[in-house]
């Protein structure tokens, strides 16, 4: 039995920010008013390695010296102190023990140890009983965790019990009505009672057997509605419309659906059900010839369009792929990992494709998450903690993987308490040449790659297709998937390998359903064999192999004669791959465990998807006394109500979420999150252009959203009319062509039964939507429907989100905030009739006419009008470069409030007339841009500051964007001393450049990009730890990479996902071997050679020694570090910053002073040191840059030193200059990128790197 080591880590005073952070949470949301002093402390337990090998592990795994009090075995807390300490539930996923267990086999080289991890929390201050077990409930969730005990334990080992066979059910044909609703609730089933007879009715007649165990598990997760949209393909048999003044367009709108029927299906009979309603616009639209690019093919992972790109002035042929993605029952009892593997399934979809997933959009519907906590629903969570948990959940895994998020939104609605809404929507591309589709042929092999299988997601897509009650999310653990972004990073890799993706026939991702979907659904027949499925750890029985959800797995098809080569490609991108099963002539799927079939069931019963649903639906006409489009107007003093109107709680400034996203990372961002030169106009959508793997390209493209369950819950049938409207709206106001839009749906609504008028929520909102699209002429080609947003006798707002992607020529794209003074802005409103419907004849006209003008270059900025109205639009657009406006005298009340959706202001180009630009356009003028930052009208002059204040205010408790960053900035003068002037002595024409590829790296594409671009020849190289060989090998390998390069590039990324509690530890473990130690030391000493760190890999330089030092030491207690951002959390935005010292070879391109707008994006990017060591750099010059404000003076301002380091430093260099390290993304950089944000983006880092070898 290994010894139990224990060793505990609590962050010193000034890195404590965790622990104060949960200090300020409990004291406002718990009440914990008596609290005086909060402890946090990491507790490790280690088994597997000696004594020697725990020194080792100490301070470079566990802790740093400078940032991290250390306690080995125990700790003394004091007698005051109410402590508890919580832990991850057996089964689950712990990101920390895992890489804190990866990161010791880096340095041992032996077998992975086993680490369980803890936190400790120590309360000290005036705390009852009472409200310390409020503490307890309100910090463990105990979907996902336990309260951890505080006594060592003899043995990390789990209790492994081997499971029993799989049993079969007996007396299963013979249940009756009463038994099979015993059955159904004894085994949680998501299917009917009559699904369950028709089953009865199969195994009795068909197969004349009782079934297993697994199997009814299997058929009711494959019959599942999440898994086979069984409510939306209920057959309607009957269709009723109230009447009524805005019921009218509803029986318009029936009647062309009716007829549209007609014209495609002929007379022959077909039921009407809500897939048919979603899917019959693309039909008739590609029967009209207006819809030739789309992609077709029997896989089925993501909407697909083939687009023109044009690559180095080349015509290639690439895929577009994009899919909305739900989580919203995961989310709801487990916010960070549902939200989370929400972002990681969408990412799967279009990857399963082989196309590489570029840019994200995050769609969220919340109740108020200031609510508080005693009013909190029993059973539930409390909604800031469901929404602040979902958001850094989703944040992490996007962050992890690379994936730059484009825009957030989160609705507020008091409906979504019932259930919260996640939505994660993804576009994705790949060159059409890099993909083949091919059937699966008897004999193919079936490969599981990725991730290994656990307990994680059993029942989640059962789960997901229920109406809940507190009694049943108490049972949910299960069902919740973790995820884990590094592994899928490396699919991502994987399959962005020409040599791999050309392989794949068919490919599948492990979402919903596990084995029994995504590899069930792969091939008519299937012979798999679940021992030989890679396991998270034993005593997993055969259901749990065949119905787990475990992320970050992919199941591919390949002939036979591929399999070994797939295989070895994978393993080169450190990841497992095993054969797993193979594809049969027998249409009959079989699953065998321990020798034993335990699934065997025939293709036709599985495809049946059970018993067919009938329902009848009955549209209830929108109230017109309630008319959503005229709603009283703000009354009384004008500024008071702006600045109301501008702290809604759905209009107001979500900067405090958004931020949190990384929205840089490929390099391909044209439109930031925030827009302007204060970076304060958020964008209409994202825009980003395709990921090419070389060279560059102007084509990309654009994705918006359009939402409003406040419109929905009047008429469902309007919210999905003007959400498609809107979505088309946005995509015009950022310069993109509405008839190239494409469009998939995310439908959200109650559990419906059988309840006529419940069923007619969805029904008309999809008709809307439906309506919408023949009018615009823009198609639904995909979409995902959620229907169990119902919790006891609550239930969601009807909700229908459309999600609008258009291919676009880059420099077409416009941002929303003002360019200049004196131009002048019109509303082209959206005209509307008395049933409240479009006048779509004159849209489209709209449409095309302000896409023409953009195109033109006659519009600098546009942007619709939603909720606020045109006040809301004209502020926000105001913000980003505080350039004011004076409104024109006619402009009412009524048009300065009403959310007129589809209506869309225009800033016309400098000198243009406006009766001369919009000559033919239906227009308001509503006034002029300004050059005082004030909005004028009726007599009101509104200060932008004040209305900036305004509309940030709301949502800062929830979402922080402030924080005290203390005044340690020093404002000296640039360095005087010698400049960068030197060469090396051993000049090559074209340098290498070796980007070792760590798990958790994801900025190696666009480093190699920025160096290849200035005539480097950059390499990567996999770090592989799946084995101990495979780390041996590993090290060799970089240590004879170093040997044959000039420069070695440490990029960025989240190695080992920035754990365990800290950055850069993996790579500096890595690093601390012999044999890298001392090919770092010559590579520097004996060969001039060049390194550059940027992010994760500035700290990882940080914790090697070799900043500021020169060479790799082990850190002391009063080094310099990287530690966390002072506000806590994940920060991405653009940051002023200036040269302060050009010793570097790195900056012989940049003079002092000079300043650059670069991208940041990290969680610990706060430079801490003490004042002897802040004093030595700078008199070396090794303070090369630091932030600075918009005057480009250096400060702690958060607006402008996001992390809060020390004298505002951004970068600094070795004591020579050679080795430099830096915040700041300086390769995301590039055409188009970032252009709503002014200022040089270009260092030149790259450049002068190559330089100095030439």
């Amino acid at each position: 039995m290994a010894q139990v080591k224990r060793i505990y880590v609590e962050k010193k005073p000034g890195f404590d920010v965790e622990a104060i952070a949960l200090r300020q949470d409990l004291k406002e949301t718990v009440g914990l008013t008596g609290l005086e002093r909060l402890r946090l402390i990491n507790r490790y337990d280690v088994a597997g390695i000696d004594d020697d090998e725990y020194v080792l592990s100490r301070d470079t795994v566990f802790a740093e010296p400078p940032a991290d009090h250390v306690f080995d075995e125990t700790i003394d807390l004091g007698a005051d102190a109410r402590v508890f300490a919580m832990e991850y539930l057996p089964g689950q996923y712990d990101q920390r023990a895992d890489w804190a267990a990866q990161c010791i086999q880096v340095i041992t080289q032996k077998n992975r140890p086993e680490v369980v991890s803890a936190k400790v929390v120590a309360l000290y201050g005036d705390i009852s009983d009472s409200q310390f077990e409020a503490v307890k409930s309100y910090c463990i969730n105990p979907v996902e965790a336990r309260e951890a005990s505080l006594v060592k334990p003899d043995t990390l080992g789990m209790n492994v019990q081997v499971p029993p066979d799989v049993p079969i059910v007996k007396g299963f044909g013979e249940l009756d009505k009463a038994g099979r609703e015993e059955l159904v609730a004894e085994l949680g089933l998501a299917m009917s009672e009559a699904d369950l007879e028709f089953c009865q009715t199969y195994f009795r007649d068909t197969e004349k057997r009782e079934p297993t165990l697994t199997e009814i598990k299997v058929i009711d997760t494959y019959w599942s509605d999440h898994c086979r949209h069984t409510t939306f393909l209920t057959a309607v048999d009957q269709v009723g419309i109230d009447d009524g003044r805005f019921a009218a367009p509803i029986r318009v709108a029936y009647q062309a659906y009716l007829e549209t029927r007609r014209e495609l299906y002929g007379e022959s009979p077909r039921e009407m059900c809500l897939m048919d309603l979603a899917t019959i616009g693309m039909k008739l639209l590609k029967k009209a010839g207006k819809l030739n690019d789309l992609e077709e093919s029997e896989e089925n992972n993501a909407c697909s369009i083939v687009v023109n790109a044009v690559v180095d002035g080349r015509d290639e042929e690439w895929l577009v792929m994009f899919k909305n993605e739900t989580h919203n029952h995961p989310t709801e009892i487990e916010p960070f990992g549902g939200a989370a593997t929400c972002l990681g399934g969408a990412i799967r979809d279009p990857l399963s494709g082989r196309s590489y997933v570029y840019q994200a959009m995050r769609v969220t519907g919340s109740a108020d998450p200031r609510q508080r906590l005693e009013d909190t629903l029993p059973g539930k969570l409390p909604q800031r903690k469901i929404t602040t948990g979902a958001a850094a959940g989703y944040s992490s895994y996007g962050n992890q993987i690379g994936l730059a998020t484009g825009q957030v939104a989160e609705i507020y609605h008091p409906g979504y308490v019932a259930k919260r809404m996640e939505i994660g929507a993804v576009i994705a591309a790949t060159p059409r040449a890099n993909v083949v589709r091919l059937s699966p042929a008897p004999g193919d092999a079936v490969i599981l790659v990725g991730g290994r299988t656990g307990r994680d997601g059993c029942g989640g897509a059962t789960g997901s297709s229920k109406a809940h009650t507190e009694e049943s999310l108490a049972s949910c653990g299960a069902e919740v998937q973790k995820g884990n972004a590094p592994t899928e990073r490396k699919i991502q890799r994987l399959f962005r390998n020409p040599q791999v993706s050309r392989l794949i026939k068919k490919c599948n991702d492990f979402g919903a359903g596990g084995v029994s979907v995504a590899i069930g659904e792969l091939a008519d027949g299937l012979d798999i064999d679940l021992d030989t499925v890679p396991k998270k750890y034993e005593g997993l029985d055969g259901t749990e192999l065949a119905i787990s959800e475990s992320q970050e797995r992919m199941a591919v098809v390949v002939a036979a004669a591929d399999a070994q080569r797939f295989i070895e490609l994978a393993a080169g991108e450190n990841l497992e791959a095993t054969l797993v099963a193979r594809v049969s002539g027998t249409r009959r799927l079989r699953m065998n465990w321990r020798g034993n079939a335990i699934v065997n069931i025939s293709r036709e019963f599985l495809d049946t998807n059970g018993v067919r649903q009938h329902a009848k639906v009955q549209v209830k006409s929108p109230s017109t006394e309630n008319d959503y489009f005229h709603r009283a107007v703000p009354s009384g003093d004008m500024e008071a109500a702006w600045l109301a109107n501008l702290a809604d709680l759905n209009v107001c400034s979500q900067r405090g979420l958004i931020e949190r996203f990384d929205s840089t990372i490929g390099a391909a961002t044209i439109l930031m999150p925030f827009g302007g030169r204060f970076q304060a106009t958020p964008p209409e959508g994202m825009a980003a252009k395709l990921p090419v793997s070389k060279g560059e390209t102007g084509t990309a493209t654009l994705m918006t959203y359009g939402a409003n369950p406040y419109l929905s819950e009047w008429s469902p049938f309007h919210g999905a009319v003007y959400a498609v409207t809107e979505a088309v709206a946005k995509i015009v106001a950022m310069g993109g062509d509405p008839k190239r839009a494409r469009l998939t749906l995310q439908e959200y609504f109650e559990k419906l039964g059988q309840d006529e008028v419940r069923w007619g929520k969805p029904f008309s909102a999809v008709l809307g939507a439906l309506w919408a699209q023949m009018q615009l002429e823009v198609a639904a080609i995909g979409g995902k429907d959620s229907m169990s947003g119902s919790f006891k006798e609550l239930d969601v707002p009807p909700t229908l989100v459309a999600f609008a992607v258009a291919p676009v020529d880059a420099g077409r794209v416009i941002s929303p905030e003002f360019k200049n003074p004196g131009n002048t802005v019109v509303l082209v409103s959206l005209i509307r009739d008395a049933a409240g419907m479009p006048d779509f004849a004159v849209v489209n006209q709209n449409f095309d006419r302000i896409s023409a003008l953009i195109s033109e270059g006659k519009v600098v900025s546009a942007r619709t009008v939603r909720l606020g109205g045109v006040a809301a639009a004209v502020s926000t657009m105001a913000f980003g470069n505080q350039i004011g406006f004076e409104f024109a005298p006619a402009i009412s009340r009524e048009m300065l409030f009403r959310p007129d959706h589809g209506s869309i202001l225009l800033e016309l180009a400098a000198g243009k007339n406006a009766t001369e630009v919009m000559s033919g356009v239906e227009h308001t003028v509503l006034g002029v841009t300004v050059k005082q930052s004030l909005i004028s009208l009726q007599g009101a002059a509104i200060s932008l500051e004040a209305a900036r204040q305004a509309w940030e205010k709301t949502l800062e408790k929830v979402f922080p964007t402030t924080v005290e960053q203390g005044s340690k900035t020093a404002a000296f003068k640039p360095f005087g001393g010698p400049t960068a002037g030197s060469r090396a002595k051993m000049p090559v024409a074209r340098p290498r450049i070796i980007i070792p590829v760590f798990p958790g790296t994801n900025c190696e594409y666009d480093s190699m990009r920025a160096f290849e671009s200035v005539g480097g020849t950059a390499e990567t190289l996999i770090v592989r730890n799946l084995s101990a060989r495979a780390i041996e090998e590993s090290v060799a390998a970089l240590a004879k990479a170093i040997e044959n390069s000039q420069i070695l590039m440490l990029p960025g990324g989240f190695s080992a996902g920035d754990e365990p509690d800290g950055s850069g530890k993996f790579i500096a473990a890595l690093f601390h071997s012999p044999r890298l130690t001392e090919a770092v030391m010559k590579f520097l000493q004996e060969r001039d050679g060049l390194i550059l760190g940027i992010c994760n890999g500035f700290q990882a330089l940080i914790k090697l020694g070799l900043l500021p030092y020169g060479e790799i030491r082990p850190l002391k207690i009063d080094s310099p570090t990287l530690t966390f951002n002072r506000i806590g959390r994940h920060i991405s935005r653009m940051v002023e910053t200036r040269a302060v010292s050009t010793i570097s070879p790195w900056l012989a391109f940049v003079q002092p002073g000079d300043t650059h707008s670069i991208a940041v994006s990290h969680g610990e990017g706060r430079l801490v040191a003490g004042r002897d060591h802040l004093e030595r750099m700078a008199a070396n010059g090794q303070i090369a840059t630091q932030y600075v404000d918009a005057a480009g003076n250096p400060t702690m301002d958060i607006r402008f030193n996001p992390n809060g380091s020390d004298w505002a430093i951004e970068g600094i260099t070795s004591p020579d200059g050679r080795i430099f390290g830096k915040m700041g993304h300086s390769e995301r950089r590039g055409d188009y990128v970032a252009i709503n944000i002014p200022g040089e983006k270009d260092q030149r880092i790259f450049e002068a790197g190559v330089r100095y070898f030439r």
